[in-house]
């Protein structure tokens, strides 16, 4: 287990730690002058279980065993959570080989189909429920893919978005004692033995730090994570892979291989505390903006200490709209900061930034917004690489151009999508109907427009879908999740503009993008005074101040919207 020293803490090498906390800490830790050696004494103990003895003989003599009862336990457990798993998975591909077979009229067929999606949602519902542990998290995943699973699914699992394990305050004492050395009441003057939050990995509690007084929150792994994950991985690949094996066409192996990259990172709270650390860096003098990321204090792997930050979520349009706060401005700073992430250069991408990970606080001393957006969850960061960046801002410049020939160049080049790909991919980029996509993409989405998708690419959309998303590349399909997630975020605030303003702070986005790029290259043929490159650079800015002015002249125009409706309601109660 990795174990931080007190000096640790406070030195250059722990890039996790705030060095604006520093000296808060130093008083904090000088104390525990044993931190480190009472971490070692309890991480020495190894594993959560007692150390088995297990004595066994083959042959002809036989053989014995012998084991502590907390060994049985687990083994009991290990064998009821797998049975589970498997028995689920057994039961569900029996059930879909039955329905497929199905025989009657087109209807009849799916109607059955649809009851068969229920009854397996319904199954695995209850398995993810029962197992906890990562099943949480993937049973959120799966609630989210409305654009690739059925919706029996999708539905069925929304309740885990809401209701996740509480780990008792007895387990999170017992953690911290095995991780830190010292019991809470070392650590902190308060801690609230009730979480404020719980999530499917970790939750939340609202404590008093030692000697400063300040409020944190305290942010803990579930313990028994710890001795679960390895089976439950195990499980999970399995079961994709038996899929994959059974219904060749539906090859979701790519999501477990996903979580098995990721999981990792998330649950290292440590590396949590270092992303939060240099994404606050990075943006502390981003002013299209008002992001705020909360401080850290210190951390080690299942446990991170912030400083609290409370807000409501972004989807509360009666606090929005009861503060005064401009709705349409919420959407622009959303789109700002996640092309600031996608774009920047060198900048972190937030990589699960759902509505439970952002929240909105009111702030009346700022005289450019009067609102703060408060990230959370820091614990799965990506930085893209410049040429998928370069290539990804041509693409969406297409898009939004309507150049057809250049969205399927792009395409290719960005993420090796073919020609016969490109159209769900055009979709599955921008959540519009691939007909929509090359005509005007920042026209306003129809109610009926996710059938007319469906209806465009025929009855196996979802196994084309399935075959896109397994041969993009990893980076792709992380931000592909993240402008699925912030369009969702976009359109349950139900902005007057609808996606007009968006795109257009995505195409000044863009268009800056490709520009450093030809400037780039004009620098590597020579001085920009040599008449080549000067008419080079003539083109480039011309084609950036394009867009540039664009964009200022609708924001003026907005503003100036904004100014006549103020006065128009102020008139009248005068």
């Amino acid at each position: 287990m990795k174990v931080f020293r007190a000096s640790t803490l406070l030195s250059q090498s722990a890039l996790w730690t705030c060095r604006a906390c520093i000296h808060k800490q130093k008083s904090n830790f000088a104390k525990h002058a044993n931190y480190a050696s009472e971490a070692r004494r309890f991480a020495g103990n190894g594993s959560r279980r007692k150390a088995t003895t297990l004595i066994a003989a083959s042959g002809t003599a036989g053989g014995a065993v012998a084991f502590f009862t907390d060994d049985v336990k687990y083994g009991y457990d290990a064998v009821e959570r797998s049975g589970r798993v498997l028995t689920a998975l057994g039961i569900s591909v029996n059930d879909y080989r039955i329905a497929l077979k199905e025989s009657g009229t087109e209807d009849e067929q799916a109607t059955a189909l649809k009851a068969c999606h229920k009854r397996c949602a319904e199954r695995v519902l209850r398995v993810c429920e029962q197992n906890g542990s990562i099943f949480i998290k993937l049973g959120q995943h799966l609630s989210s893919m409305n654009y690739l699973l059925p919706v029996e699914w999708t539905e069925t699992f929304i309740p885990l978005q809401d209701h996740c394990p509480v780990s008792s305050y007895e387990s999170v004492q017992e953690m911290f004692i095995k991780d830190t050395g010292y019991p809470i009441t070392n650590l902190f003057d308060q801690f609230n033995e009730q979480p404020i939050g719980s999530a499917s990995l970790a939750q939340v509690h609202i404590a008093t730090m030692k000697d400063t007084g300040q409020k944190v929150a305290v942010k803990v792994q579930h313990p028994a994570l710890e001795q679960w994950v390895p089976l439950d991985m195990a499980l999970t690949r399995f079961s994709f892979a038996t899929l994959k094996y059974v219904f060749p066409d539906y090859d979701l192996t790519w999501l477990s291989n996903e979580m098995e990259f990721s999981l990792p990172q998330e649950l290292d709270f440590a590396l949590e505390g270092q992303n939060a650390v240099r994404a606050k860096e990075y943006f502390k003098n981003f002013k299209d903006a008002p992001l705020v990321i909360p401080n850290v204090m210190w951390g080690m792997k299942r446990i991170l200490v912030m400083e609290y930050l409370a807000g409501h979520r972004l989807d509360d349009l009666q606090f929005i709209d009861s503060n005064k706060i401009d709705r349409d401005e919420v959407s622009a700073a959303l789109a700002r900061i996640f092309n600031e992430m996608i774009f920047g250069n060198g900048a972190p991408l937030h990589c699960d930034p759902h509505g439970g990970n952002l929240a909105i606080r009111k702030n009346s001393k700022s005289r450019r917004f009067n609102f703060d957006i408060i990230l959370y969850d820091h614990g799965l960061y990506r930085e893209i690489p410049k040429q998928v960046q370069r290539d990804y801002a041509k693409l969406w410049l297409a898009v939004i151009d309507a150049d057809e020939k250049n969205m399927r160049k792009y395409a290719r080049e960005v993420a090796g999508i073919t020609d016969e790909q490109f159209p769900l991919f055009a979709s599955a980029i921008t959540g519009r109907d691939y007909r929509v996509v090359t005509k005007s993409v920042v026209s306003v989405r129809s109610d009926h427009e996710k059938d007319e998708i469906s209806d465009a690419f025929g009855g196996d959309l979802l196994q084309q879908l399935v075959k896109l998303l397994g041969s993009v590349p990893r980076i792709i399909l992380l931000i592909l999740k993240t402008n699925d997630l912030t369009r969702s975020l976009d359109e349950n605030l139900h902005t007057r503009q609808g996606p007009m303003r968006t795109f257009m702070i995505l195409a000044r986005y863009c268009s800056r993008t490709v520009f450093e790029e030809q400037m780039e290259i004009i620098g590597q043929h020579g001085s920009m005074l040599w008449p080549r490159n000067l008419l080079r650079l003539v083109g480039a800015w011309g084609s950036y101040m394009r867009v540039e002015l664009k964009l200022s002249l609708y924001e003026s125009y907005l503003s100036l919207r904004r100014v006549l409706e103020f006065s128009a309601v102020a008139v009248p109660a005068l």
